[in-house]
């Protein structure tokens, strides 16, 4: 699944005067037009009420030239138009929300002076063919190619992210177009400030005579998004050429889909590591511009498109539901993309704003987001040498660990991990042929990591058919599994009798499979609905079939991140004290951790105290189960910002779970749906023993947005194994080796392992 990222942006026209006469203008005025400083704070609200994380200030160009707007600003006590913007952004960010300028073609004395209170600027540079300036852009100085290059040139200098684009359809030949993205590519190359390039093709626009363009966008865009989403998306209603329906203007030259993606296939050569946007308001080719590589729509501004004000956005949710069956996630992003999100790129005082406010957009530099604590450098390689000896790491060793993004210090905890692995588990990779049954994925939890829930009345929600199931499980059988792996959300109607159902139901059908069956919330639901305590509920369950329970659920075991991330769930404690009462019940269980979302070094370090704490005590504990973030699906991906992790901090993380863990769990599973069947195969290096089960069925990481596939055949497990030059084995659910598969180019191997034994 690949991104498309937009910004929740709100626009203020802050003044519309302008000194350019471009003839495709439909914003500009050349009367005095500047908003008062009490009607900005209006706006300003404005932009709170609808959730904008972005203020979005245009202007004309050079404003004060207009005497009169120059004798208002001085009037409200601001020397220069530059320091009533600058006056502007600082209440933006008192009200947490982070200022994006583009207000032309400025000094660089402007240029840094802004830079103090935005987290990102923009211009476009528009076209760099001097012979338009004898056309579109007569009358307007400020057009000229060799400005508008010097204030974005100037801006790579000051290290101001950077936003400019072309306009075409201006009058502009196919090779004016590539010249000016090779004039910004080169800019970009010497000072790598270019976050994203607006690839905007031109629209006609009627005549407005004196309306206010601000209005008319509101008005369009609060129809737009309070339409039914199932209405078209298109933003235009014109044929190839003439978007809107209006004649092009005989300066314009007409613009098809296939000039767009040749232009979007030219700036990905040209500047690989820039976003590359394209207006989804102003023709019907957006969605098919994202299928050829278009990364951003832009800010879907909840008060329009006041450069094009007949043209509203669609919303978020409409954009979503069109890009989904075409596997595409639509997240939201801040208007200052990732990689700038430090201080070599922002004024702290507007960092201190996105850490405050936004804390989870900034990039996972480690583990966490914001990492804001200091950790001593000295912690790591000592803590690397105690968990290789299974000694307790404390929490800040812990927090060292997952902090750590020294190449040459992960590789120490690679070997480290690596090594006790082998002592532990010796050289055989294990499986289990299974089969996952997710028998309903109803749910009322309300998770923002998952996208497997449903309501009741979602289109998506299923529940499992007796029938249906007795299939799914004959499948099993066929298929030579061993274990039947079942969970399912949290559904409403289901109470203690139905859940022991499934399990009866499967004991009947298949006696011989080994049933591990419902996560703690699952069971503390049971409870809820039935008034048992987890001893007797668990008593009941093995009753009915059965075998262990699986130790999802889990997530971050913080009550601080579980409360932000899925405030319904289970508290930290409860998840423990049923884990507990089912290793009483003489049930064994798996556990596991979900990382690579909002949680930092810290609150990582916490969960594997609890998770070792655990097994001391009750030594219940088959395996530990790392599970890597899925975002795209979920509400954390679409409205945080959170990326997927790295496969590479995905393997260091591995490294420090194994170090964490000690001697207390012998086995350490890696997710090939998570990771993929590569990455996991890469994880056998990094402390890894197990490979997990053949699943044949996967609905929770699938519809979060998983690319890697929901069933494995044995053959593939085995090559795994071999591939990393390990000897591969078949197991159980209890870590029994059931059948050997030596890697035929290396006999000599021993694999004789500790595996071969169930754990005590």
């Amino acid at each position: 699944m690949r991104r498309v990222t937009f910004s929740r942006n709100y626009t203020i026209s802050l003044s519309r005067t302008c000194q350019c006469y471009c003839k495709y203008c439909a914003f500009a005025t050349h009367q005095a037009h500047v908003h008062p400083p009490e009607e900005v704070e209006r706006m300003l609200d404005e932009a709170v009420k609808r959730n904008a994380k972005e203020l979005l200030f245009l202007t004309g160009e050079k404003p004060e030239v207009n005497p009169i707007v120059a004798a208002k600003l001085t009037s409200w006590g601001h020397e220069d138009f530059t320091a009533y913007v600058i006056w502007a952004c600082e209440r933006a960010m008192e009200r947490g929300i982070l200022p994006h300028t583009n207000i032309g073609a400025v000094s660089e004395s402007d240029l840094a002076r802004l830079r103090e209170v935005t987290a990102s600027q923009g211009l476009m540079l528009e076209s760099s063919s001097e012979r338009l300036m004898q056309t579109v852009h007569a009358g307007s100085p400020t057009k000229h190619p060799e400005v508008r290059l010097a204030t974005i040139e100037a801006a790579g200098r000051l290290k101001i992210p950077f936003t400019t684009g072309i306009l075409v359809g201006i009058g502009e030949t196919p090779e004016e177009r590539i010249e000016s993205l090779e004039a910004l590519a080169a800019l970009h190359g010497k000072y790598g400030h270019i976050q994203e390039v607006i690839l905007q093709n031109f629209v006609p626009h009627p005549n407005y005579y004196g309306q206010e363009p601000a209005e008319i966008a509101d008005e369009a865009s609060r129809r737009r998004w309070t339409a039914d989403a199932d209405s078209g998306l298109s933003g235009s209603e014109g044929g190839e050429g003439e978007p809107g329906g209006l004649p092009l203007p005989s300066w314009a030259c007409p613009v098809s889909i296939e000039d767009l993606k040749f232009l979007i296939t030219e700036t990905r050569r040209l500047m690989p590591d820039v976003g590359i946007q394209v207006p989804p308001n102003l023709s019907d080719w957006w969605s098919e511009l994202v299928e050829a590589g278009a990364t951003d729509l832009g800010g879907l501004s909840a008060n329009g498109d006041h450069i094009s004000p007949e043209h509203p956005f669609p919303s978020p949710h409409q954009v979503r539901k069109q890009l989904a069956p075409e596997g595409f996630a639509l997240t939201e992003r801040l208007c200052v993309y990732p990689q700038y999100m430090n201080a070599d790129w922002m004024e702290q005082g507007v960092l201190d704003v996105i850490k405050l406010k936004y804390w989870s957009f900034i990039p996972r530099g480690s583990s966490g987001r914001r990492n804001l604590e200091d950790i001593d450098p000295g912690l790591a390689p000592e803590a690397i040498a105690k968990g290789r000896e299974g000694a307790a790491l404390s929490e800040d060793e812990l927090t060292a660990l997952f902090s750590e993004n020294r190449p040459e210090v992960i590789e120490m905890m690679r070997v480290a991990a690596d090594g006790l692995r082998r002592e532990l588990a010796g050289d055989t990779a294990t499986f289990v042929v299974n089969r996952n049954i997710n028998f309903t994925n109803i749910c009322v939890v309300g998770c923002a990591f998952c996208g497997f829930g449903q309501g009741k009345r979602s289109p998506d929600a299923y529940e499992s058919t007796e029938a249906e199931f007795v299939g799914r499980v004959n499948e099993a059988v066929e298929f030579g599994a061993t274990e039947l792996c079942m969970q399912g959300g949290i559904h409403p109607d289901l109470d203690l009798e139905a859940y022991g159902g499934w399990l009866k139901l499967a004991k009947q059908t298949a006696p011989q499979l080994h049933l591990h069956a419902y996560s703690p919330m699952e069971i503390n639901h049971m409870c809820e609905t039935s008034g048992l305590e987890p001893d007797a509920v668990f008593e009941y369950l093995i009753e009915c079939g059965l075998g262990s329970t699986p130790g999802t659920a889990a997530e971050v075991l913080d009550d601080g991140v579980r409360q932000r991330i899925s405030p319904n769930k289970l508290p930290a404690a409860r998840w423990v004290e049923i884990i507990e009462a089912s290793h009483r019940a003489g049930l064994r269980s798996t556990s596991t951790v979900m990382f690579g979302h909002i949680e930092e070094p810290r609150e990582l370090a916490r969960h594997m105290e609890v998770i070792r704490g655990l097994q001391e005590r009750t030594g219940g504990i088959t395996e530990f189960v790392p599970l890597s973030f899925i975002p795209f699906n979920t509400l954390l991906g679409r409205t945080h910002g959170v990326e997927e992790i790295s496969i590479e901090e995905n393997l260091k993380h591995t490294a420090a779970f194994r170090l964490a863990l000690g001697k207390s769990i012998t086995n350490l599973q890696a997710s090939w749906v998570k990771m993929g069947l590569e990455g996991a195969t890469e994880a056998l290096r990094w402390g890894v023993n197990d490979l997990g089960g053949t699943l044949m069925e996967e609905s929770i990481s699938r519809m979060a947005g998983s690319q890697h596939g929901v069933r494995l055949e044995v053959e593939e497990l085995i090559d795994s194994a071999h591939r990393a030059g390990r000897q591969a084995a078949q197991r159980n659910t209890e870590y029994e080796i059931l059948q050997r598969y030596p890697d035929p180019m290396s006999p000599e191997l021993d694999f004789v392992a500790a595996a071969d034994n169930a754990p005590d």
